[in-house]
């Protein structure tokens, strides 16, 4: 009997190590919370949202090693609404993420499948929005997909080592056409983090976005701009000096032949792009350019509690055929975040937005925040939330 206990103690012993290189992860999140618009088409609105902070989701990731530093790694993600039960991006099984892929530990990683560019990956982090603001903080109608509206089908990733606190990458999305940049997409970026600074920079183009629903962009509502090409560049900066952190953000979305927005279709009220009064009633919109600047900042006043600001200043620029019309949007978001534990958290958030300048004659000429249920009766609309999150 002894001789049994030994021999399994050995075997168990070399066993472990093995065991211990290969890993799958269930994991999840859930984000519900009460939203109050003041203005929707002129109207009062109370809705229960899910996801405004982060996306609800779940899903599984895994490693296994290969030896010699190398590993295959993979990961599912589900997105779904918590309100109805239903799946978001578009209906897609695991529409947030779903790749495979190789990771060096000197080569970095490869990946391939439906994933998130460069600007989300690298310049996201230095916004409020994709930081720890979410939705509500976005910039106008998310148009430098700082907020992941939009994630890349068709994907092949390269993510670099750390090299001494600097890390770049890149995509390139297929358009899975014979129409070869029918519908593709390619981005780099990169950032560097030392102490308390973290700076990145990211550049991203998409050639006829969401024009198929096989190619790199576009599944049912998973898209911000219907166009002939999408541009994005930025660069942010973070700096954290103990409790408190303080950023700014530049960013540049040029979107060329404009025929739909992602949040405007989502809406039942048949707002449009083209110009429906004014001078420039009737010409067709040729693209609309907006330039994001953003200054944020978080405190950390306990372990437990900590509270956010944040303001953009928009300069849009809205050309036709007949002539141009240049409006300015300011948006500002407060938010306060308590944790009940190392998982839970309650929040209170607030956004306003203002459109001024130049009126385009379009539904764009309406405030609209991010995750209100639709645009504003006004120039003017304000969105209150209060929230539940829940990460397991």
């Amino acid at each position: 009997m002894k001789k049994h206990i030994v021999a399994l103690a050995v075997l168990t012993a070399f066993a472990g190590p093995a065991f211990a290189q290969n890993s799958v992860t269930l994991y999840g999140l859930i984000d519900e919370g009460f939203d109050f618009t003041n203005n929707v088409l002129g109207h009062h609105d109370y809705e229960l949202q899910s996801g405004l902070v982060q996306g609800s989701r779940w899903g599984l990731k895994g490693t296994e090693s290969l030896g010699s530093g190398l590993k295959a790694v993979f990961q599912l993600e589900n997105g779904f609404n918590l309100s109805n039960g239903r799946l978001g991006q578009g209906g897609l099984m695991f529409g947030r993420q779903a790749y495979v892929g190789l990771a060096s530990d000197s080569y970095g990683t490869l990946t391939v499948g439906r994933q998130y560019d460069s600007v989300v990956d690298f310049l996201a982090p230095t916004t409020a929005n994709g930081s720890w603001g979410g939705l509500l903080f976005s910039h106008p109608f998310d148009n430098d997909n700082t907020d992941n509206t939009f994630r890349v089908n068709n994907t092949v990733k390269y993510l670099s080592p750390d090299f001494a606190g600097a890390q770049f990458g890149g995509t390139y999305s297929f358009s899975n056409s014979t129409n070869f940049a029918n519908n593709r997409q390619y981005s780099i970026g990169g950032q560097y983090a030392n102490a308390g600074l973290l700076f990145a920079a990211a550049y991203l183009q998409a050639n006829n976005p969401s024009a198929n629903a096989t190619g790199a962009i576009g599944n049912g509502g998973d898209s911000n701009f219907v166009a002939s090409r999408l541009r994005i560049f930025g660069a942010g900066v973070n700096y954290t000096f103990g409790p408190a952190t303080a950023g700014f953000v530049y960013t540049n979305a040029d979107v060329r032949d404009p025929t739909a927005n992602g949040y405007l279709n989502q809406m039942t009220t048949g707002e449009t792009l083209a110009p429906v009064t004014g001078p420039l009633a009737g010409a067709a919109v040729t693209s609309i350019r907006f330039q994001n600047f953003e200054i944020n900042g978080k405190y950390q006043l306990t372990p437990t509690l900590y509270v956010g600001a944040q303001y953009v200043y928009t300069l849009e620029t809205y050309n036709t055929a007949l002539g141009s019309a240049r409006p300015r949007i300011h948006s500002f978001g407060l938010m306060a975040d308590y944790n009940l534990s190392r998982r839970t958290d309650v929040y209170i958030q607030g956004a306003f937005q203002k459109v001024g300048g130049d009126a385009t004659g379009s539904s764009l000429d309406n405030a609209y925040v991010p995750g209100a249920a639709d645009l504003s009766g006004s120039s003017r609309q304000v969105v209150g939330r209060v929230g539940l999150r829940h990460k397991f």
